[in-house]
């Protein structure tokens, strides 16, 4: 009996193989726009929810609560803050708030006209590096802020920028807010804040760990006079008009 001839396998040619493997990264890349798209989609709408929800913390303040083993940190509304607050901190860091959309450029340009020796950060800017994202230097973060900014100056109103940022601004090691800070430097709620205190705290923030408000310093003394004098022009100039009632 003859025996049957086996056939060879027949191999897969190679521009079938070429071909799957051109479906298969089309795949790949399809995935990973969703993904992408997926994760910008829930992005805004973080950004769109913190609108009208509390930010119940940060990353900064969570990662400093598990190295100090707690902080101190106590929501309080704008609405039931003096108005020096908010102005002398609008001074002190950005008195250009009501006037811009997320980026100072004047400021920019000055800093860059000094060397960078000094920050062009608006209040905005350190609102969504603050809540969003995480501290350091680096460019993902810068860009990712640069991003992020403009977004939340569209879906949030500018005062919910400023009480944001008056309740997660840090003002002391495991300090955060306006409201522990009143506590903590002059044993007072922040409804009780007189212009001068506000100016005191606003003085210490851009380095809250080495300085103290309630014992302030020649230096610290000298600047919050000068930002009581800034808030009292914001508000006479109408660069407040934004955030007050």
């Amino acid at each position: 009996m003859a025996k049957k001839s086996r056939k060879p396998a027949r191999r897969a040619s190679k521009p079938g193989l070429r071909a799957r493997g051109a479906a298969g990264l089309r795949r790949v890349r399809r995935w990973l726009v969703r993904g992408a798209a997926a994760g910008v989609v829930l992005l805004l709408l973080w950004v769109l929810a913190y609108r009208w929800i509390d930010p119940p913390t940060t990353p900064y303040i969570r990662s400093e609560a598990g190295r100090l083993g707690g902080v101190e940190r106590t929501w309080v509304d704008l609405e039931d803050l003096p108005g020096g607050v908010a102005r002398s901190v609008v001074a002190a860091e950005d008195a250009n708030f009501c006037r811009h959309w997320g980026f100072d450029v004047a400021a920019i340009r000055e800093a860059i006209a000094d060397g960078g020796t000094r920050g062009a950060s608006t209040i905005s800017q350190q609102v969504v590096k603050n809540v969003f994202l995480w501290q350091g230097r680096s460019w993902p973060r810068k860009a990712l802020e640069t991003t992020l900014t403009p977004v939340m100056e569209t879906l949030w109103p500018k005062r919910r920028v400023i009480e944001v940022y008056l309740n997660v601004a840090e003002f002391d090691e495991g300090v955060f807010g306006i409201e522990a800070a009143a506590r903590r430097y002059f044993g007072r709620g922040a409804a009780d804040l007189t212009d001068r205190q506000a100016a005191l705290l606003a003085a210490i923030l851009p380095n809250p760990k080495e300085r103290d408000a309630a014992r302030p310093t020649d230096f610290i003394d000298r600047r919050a006079r000068s930002i009581a004098s800034g808030a009292a022009t914001i508000r006479a100039d109408g660069r407040s008009v934004c955030f007050e009632d």
